[in-house]
Parts: C-alpha cells; sequence; structure tokens
C-alpha cells in the first residue's frame, strides 16, 4: 500500500474542497483527485416557486459572484415569459455584470492568487498571502482595497445592492439609472480603469517574466475550451453565442438554448460537483491526463481562446501580444491570470463606454410579462466561467425543474486533471515539503473556482464517506453509503 497525502483544506479558494494524493510503493503518484462534499442543492428546494423570485433567490448561491446568478436566471425568465427587455435594461445589465467581473478578478488576482506570485510559492503560509502584500507592497494593497470598494459602490449607486441584488426583473431592469447617478459613478469608473491599467502592467514587468519556467510546466493539460462570442467573433461575457472549440483549435457556434445537444454531464461517487464534457465531439468522457476526452474548459483563459478579438482598444492590443506569445488556443493553465487581467481590463474599459452612452439613463427599462408554462434558458458569462441557468414552469408560473451549470462546474474535469499533472510533475520517490504541496495548490487556483456555486445534490441522495481514526490518527474503519 502506498502512502497518501491529503491537503485539507485547500487554501485561497471559494469554498471547501481537499486534494488527496496516492501514492505507489516507490513513493510517485498514482492518482490525485480533488473531493468537493460541499452541498447547495439549489436546484431541488427552487422547485415549486414562482419563476420570478429565482433571481432574487438564486444569489444567495455565493456571495462573491451573485451578479453571476442573478443575471443569468432574470435572462432565464426574459426566455420563460417569452420577452425582450428593452435597451437601457440590457444596458444596464450589462454594466452591472461588467463592474462585477472587475471587482472579482480584483478580488483573486491580488487576494488569492496574488501572493504565490509577489510573495513566492515556498513563502511560509503565514505571509504568503493578502496581509503578506500588503505588509510589503503597502501603496499596492491600498489600491486594491480601494479599487474593490470603488467596484462595490458603484453596483450599489446603479442597482441599491451590491451583494444579493434584485434589480434584475424578468423584462428587464427594476431601477432606471439617473443622471445624476451617472455622473456620480463615472469619475468611479475611471478611476477602476486606471487601476486595471496598472494591474497588467505590473504584472507584466514584475510577476510573469520570473515565473514562465513555472507556467510552462505547473498543471499543463491539452483541453478544448468554451466562452461566449458574438456574432464577429468578439468576446462578449453578458450576451452572444457559444463557441465551443477542440484542442486543436478548431469550433463550432450554436445559440445557448441548444447547449444540451453539445454538453452532457457525469457524475462520480467521490464528488458532489458534476462533470460536464462535449458530447457533441463523440469520443466520450476521460480525464487521462495523456489521452482526455470530451474535456473542455471555461473561465478567462478559455474566453481569450475562442475570441477572434476584443471589443475595447487596450484590451485588444493586450489580446494581440497575448495571442502573438502563447498561440491559439494557448494550453498553459498557469495563463488564466494572465488572460483574467485582460478581461479586468476589458470590463473596466466597456463600464466606462456604457456609463457614456446616453441610453444608459433611459427610464424605459422593463416590460410587463405574464406567466405561462414554458421552457427558459439564461446565459451569461461569470467570471469563474459560462453560467446556464434552465427553468421549466407550469401554467402558473411556478417551477417545475431546474438545472444550473456554473463555470467551475464545466472546469470540474480540467481541475482535477491538471492537479494530477502537478503532483505527478513535483512529487518524486516520496519527497515534497509545503512549498511542493502549494504548488500543486496553485494549479486549482488558476481556474478561480467557485465551489459553493458548483455543488449539487446529484441524484436524489447525499453520498456520505465516514473514517474512524483513533487518538493517534491511525484509521481503524471506514465505510460509505
Amino acid at each position: 500500500m502506498g502512502k497518501k497525502i491529503v491537503i485539507q483544506p485547500v487554501s485561497r479558494i471559494e469554498g471547501h474542497a481537499k486534494i488527496i494524493i496516492q501514492l505507489d510503493d516507490t513513493g510517485n503518484v498514482a492518482d490525485t483527485k480533488v473531493n468537493v462534499v460541499e452541498l447547495r442543492g439549489f436546484e431541488k428546494f427552487c422547485i415549486g416557486r414562482p419563476v420570478e423570485e429565482l433571481p432574487r433567490i438564486v444569489t444567495s448561491i455565493c456571495g462573491v459572484c451573485p451578479w453571476s446568478h442573478h443575471l443569468a436566471s432574470a435572462k432565464a425568465n426574459d426566455a420563460v415569459f417569452g420577452v425582450e427587455p428593452p435597451p437601457a435594461g440590457t444596458k444596464l445589465r450589462d454594466l452591472c455584470n461588467s463592474i462585477a467581473f472587475t471587482e472579482e478578478h480584483i478580488l483573486h488576482f491580488f487576494f488569492l492568487a496574488g501572493p504565490d506570485f509577489v510573495m513566492g510559492p515556498d513563502a511560509d503560509y503565514s505571509v504568503r498571502n493578502v496581509i503578506g502584500i500588503a505588509q510589503t507592497h503597502p501603496e499596492i494593497g491600498q489600491k486594491v482595497v480601494r479599487n474593490r470598494h470603488l467596484g462595490a459602490e458603484i453596483l450599489e449607486i446603479v442597482s441599491g445592492k451590491s451583494i444579493h441584488p434584485v434589480t434584475a426583473v424578468p423584462g428587464g431592469f427594476s431601477k432606471p439609472l439617473t443622471k445624476a447617478e451617472r455622473d456620480k459613478v463615472l469619475p468611479m469608473a475611471e478611476e477602476v480603469l486606471e487601476f486595471a491599467k496598472f494591474s497588467i502592467a505590473f504584472a507584466k514587468e514584475s510577476i510573469f517574466p520570473k515565473y514562465l519556467d513555472t507556467v510552462k510546466t505547473l498543471g499543463v493539460i491539452n483541453t478544448g475550451f468554451m466562452g461566449t462570442v458574438t456574432d464577429d467573433g468578439t468576446l462578449n461575457v453578458y450576451d452572444g453565442k457559444l463557441r465551443l472549440m477542440k484542442p486543436d483549435g478548431s469550433y463550432e457556434d450554436f445559440a445557448y438554448e441548444q447547449y444540451t445537444d453539445y454538453i452532457s454531464e457525469r457524475i462520480q461517487d467521490w464528488s458532489y460537483l458534476k462533470f460536464p464534457y462535449a458530447k457533441s465531439w463523440g469520443d466520450g468522457f476521460s480525464m487521462d491526463i495523456d489521452d482526455p476526452k470530451g474535456i473542455y474548459r471555461t473561465n478567462a483563459l478559455a474566453r481569450i481562446n475562442v475570441a477572434d478579438k476584443m471589443a475595447t482598444p487596450l484590451a485588444q492590443k493586450e489580446f494581440e501580444e497575448f495571442r502573438a506569445a502563447f498561440g491559439r488556443p494557448a494550453q498553459l493553465t498557469l495563463l488564466y491570470h494572465w488572460a483574467r487581467l485582460i478581461e479586468l481590463l476589458y470590463n473596466a474599459e466597456h463600464v466606462v463606454e456604457l456609463l457614456n452612452d446616453p441610453e444608459i439613463t433611459s427610464t424605459e427599462t422593463r416590460v410587463p410579462v405574464t406567466p405561462r408554462a414554458s421552457k427558459g434558458i439564461g446565459c451569461t458569462e461569470a467570471p469563474r466561467g459560462t453560467l446556464i441557468h434552465d427553468y421549466e414552469t407550469d401554467e402558473k408560473g411556478l417551477v417545475t425543474n431546474v438545472n444550473l451549470i456554473v463555470g467551475t462546474t464545466h472546469n470540474n474535469a480540467p481541475i482535477n486533471m491538471s492537479v494530477n499533472q502537478a503532483a505527478k510533475t513535483l512529487i518524486k520517490d516520496g519527497n515534497y515539503d509545503q512549498g511542493i504541496l502549494n504548488m500543486v495548490e496553485m494549479s486549482i487556483r488558476a481556474y478561480d473556482p467557485c465551489l459553493s456555486c458548483a455543488t449539487h445534490n446529484l441524484d436524489g441522495r447525499i453520498a456520505v464517506c465516514v473514517d474512524i481514526v483513533d487518538a493517534d490518527g491511525n484509521l481503524k474503519d471506514s465505510f460509505k453509503n
């Protein structure tokens, strides 16, 4: 029997997980799994509710990315009721989505992933965190806190609430933006844009060059990608069509209402996360890192890979530089961080553009709706990846079925593959230390997972594994249902 290494909990991610690394008799890695046993169950307890309540209910799935669920749910409601929001209603939703993107990308890069690069992956864990960054780089720490606060303040002024929003409703947006409010938040948005410019310049000058060798080796896998683009292939994080790209760069586009024709889901007995895969490729499902089948990724790197171009000038310039350096599709997992900063810049630019659009202050922000028996699918890009809300209702507008596929769920299989690759690369002959184990964790952090969003009641039962250990930590018995 080989040795088992358990990393628990995985640190600096949203949600709870542990990594189980199984060594063989020679001390080399036989297999690695990311074990996630959180349970949210929103797909079950939303059933029976009036569908118009879901945009308010699903924001409680996650306090970090409530806007993503709020907007995807509102779009699913539009489809259920068969309505199209007025232009100002759509633009206000788009505005809030991009504000939330800036806030969350700042959070991940500087609070969660940044300490590995600023302090170093081998630094002691007591200082390898945002407090360590604030102590060694106080001027950056101050900017990070201020710009995250600005994002939250803009959302509160635009919508009334920055966390657990209620403003996106079936048929549009319930709160018009006044000209006075627009004039108040525009300078804030411009300050966030300046910070986005600083962030990518700082990373390209002081971080990425030092870690290129790590980028080329850690957690590297070969997969497809999926993200949202407009008809001309421009990246869009609020609306568009889905583009599913194979590992060789070939792709097919489809309306998100057709997602079940292209994507299927599997269940494994060791995780509460589902395992989506590209069934349209026809080669099945396999997480073998040497011969994966049906595996695709979402989130920032995926969106940069599937897009033909960016919609804003500064982001387009960074996009061109990235593609020239790493090709298409770029497969290196740690490039998620670079792609995330390109998206931070794009969304900051987009917020300023929308606030300067005269139509954003129109009072025509919603249309009336009438309950009916129907099916509606809403899709938007969340910071963690493509987010799909799929609802069915009866003639009274009560929910009869719900399916959610969130960004981290799409990335579940790739996360397991990247962690397995990292462990097999780093742990040899039974030798490891806390720096090596942290680098294994880094291959998860690259994906910025939101495990609270991604967990589900899978098949009507709760799988439980109980280990019984004695006072010395020795395993005496184990059982599972």
